[in-house]
Formats: structure tokens, C-alpha cells, sequence
């Protein structure tokens, strides 16, 4: 049977795993109520990656590993999206998996010229972005939560830019027919976005930018809900 698969590429900070779960977590909890199954697949573990054949869609987590790094398990797993997208199968890249996501295409990512984006940022749709199936019922600006170093820093060839912020240009696109990025969280509520802030600022608190009032961000996270309607419409036909 056909699964929407969620690759676990990383986890959180294990003080905010204590209280609040894992990326996977919100992730599955942003789904909503699926009428199809749905697997978690930790690639770290370096196991065999599903068939796109049998993939009713994949979504690729945040890490706290870079891109840059080029681990064995990232590695392998950029060197599948390829067919994925070349199959069309729905894919969402969240965070590292945006990144991963832009590189396996043919983009470049790398550190940010200018350190990193921590915060609840806003965020524009692009004039090509408003009719996307991932941004339905989404308004033209919306507020989402940001926690990252790295970023696509050239976008794929051929791909279409939905989303950009006042810190970070390429917040979103999407390759091939159903294959999409987004740079922010759609999974964090706020509570996890200040807890990542609480444990960022340890790590290097002079390079965040975009910090902001923390506050909920319903619209960001439509992304999950609507890339679970595009799944099951997508299965459907």
C-alpha cells in the first residue's frame, strides 16, 4: 500500500523533545487527519529509501545538521529526490529539507552572507505563489517562524519562486509539477519557537537576524494541511 512517507533527517534540541516532541511530531500533527497511512523513516539510519512507486508523498524534515556537511545519509537521500520529482510524487522539503531539496535539483546552498534567521518573520507570496496548492486560503503576507543558518542561495534551474522575506529571498518554490520547499517551520507553534530562540541564543547570539515578537502563525501552518489535501486529491485521480 501506498504511503505518505516523513523523512526524518534530524531532531530538536532535547530540552524542547522533552516537552514538546519531535519534528515528526508536529509535523503529523499538522496533517490533520489523513485518510491514507503515514511512516516515519529515520534516513540517519542509512536503510533502504523507499520506491517513488510507492510513495504517495514525502515530506523531509528539519535538522540540525547542514547541507554543506554532506553526510552519507544526505547524500543518499538528495541523490533520491531526483526521481521523485521526475515522478511527480507530492514532496515537501521543510527547512534542511528545502535546502536539500534546491541542491538535488541543481541549486547551491551554503551559509547565509549574513548569519542566521531566528524568529517569527514575515513572509510575502510571490505573484506566482497565490494560486499554488500549498498556499491555498494562505494571505498574499503572513507571519511564520524561521530557525536557520544555511540556505539556497541560487535557485534550482527551472524553478518557480512562491515566497520570499525581507532577510531571506527564496523562503519557497517549487521544482517539477509537485515538489515543493519552504525555508520556514510551519510545524513550530510558538511555544517551540521560543523554546529553538532559548537554546539558539546559547549557541551564537550574535548572528540571529529577524527576531521578532513571538506569536502563533496559523497561516504558516495551512502549508501541512494543504499539502495533505494535495496528497489525498493527488491519490484520487
Amino acid at each position: 500500500m501506498k504511503k505518505l512517507f516523513i523523512m526524518k533527517a534530524g531532531s530538536t534540541f532535547s530540552s524542547t523533545h522533552a516537552s514538546f516532541g519531535d519534528f515528526e511530531d508536529w509535523i503529523r500533527e499538522g496533517l490533520g487527519t489523513v485518510p491514507f497511512p503515514v511512516e516515519v523513516i529515520d534516513v540517519r539510519n542509512m536503510g533502504v529509501l523507499p520506491s517513488p512507486a510507492d510513495c504517495l508523498g514525502v515530506i523531509v524534515t528539519g535538522s540540525h545538521a547542514m547541507v554543506t556537511d554532506n553526510l552519507p545519509w544526505s547524500i543518499a537521500l538528495e541523490r533520491w529526490i531526483p526521481g521523485l520529482v521526475e515522478a511527480a510524487v507530492p514532496f515537501l522539503g521543510i527547512c534542511y529539507g528545502h535546502q536539500l531539496l534546491g541542491r538535488a535539483t541543481g541549486g547551491e546552498v551554503g551559509y547565509h552572507p549574513l548569519g542566521r534567521e531566528l524568529g517569527t518573520v514575515e513572509i510575502r507570496l510571490e505573484h506566482a505563489g497565490i494560486d499554488e496548492p500549498l498556499f491555498l486560503n494562505i494571505p498574499g503576507t503572513f507571519m511564520a517562524h524561521s530557525a536557520h543558518s544555511q540556505s539556497v542561495l541560487r535557485l534550482p534551474p527551472g524553478a518557480v519562486l512562491l515566497a520570499s522575506g525581507h532577510y531571506e529571498p527564496y523562503h519557497s518554490f517549487r521544482i517539477g509539477k509537485a515538489a515543493w520547499g519552504v525555508q520556514f517551520h510551519p510545524e513550530y507553534s510558538a511555544d517551540i519557537m521560543r523554546a529553538d530562540i532559548c537554546e539558539g541564543e546559547k549557541d551564537s547570539p550574535a548572528v540571529q537576524h529577524g527576531v521578532s515578537e513571538v506569536s502563533e502563525t496559523p497561516f504558516a501552518a495551512r502549508v501541512l494541511a494543504n499539502f495533505a489535501d494535495y496528497v489525498s486529491s493527488d491519490r484520487d485521480e
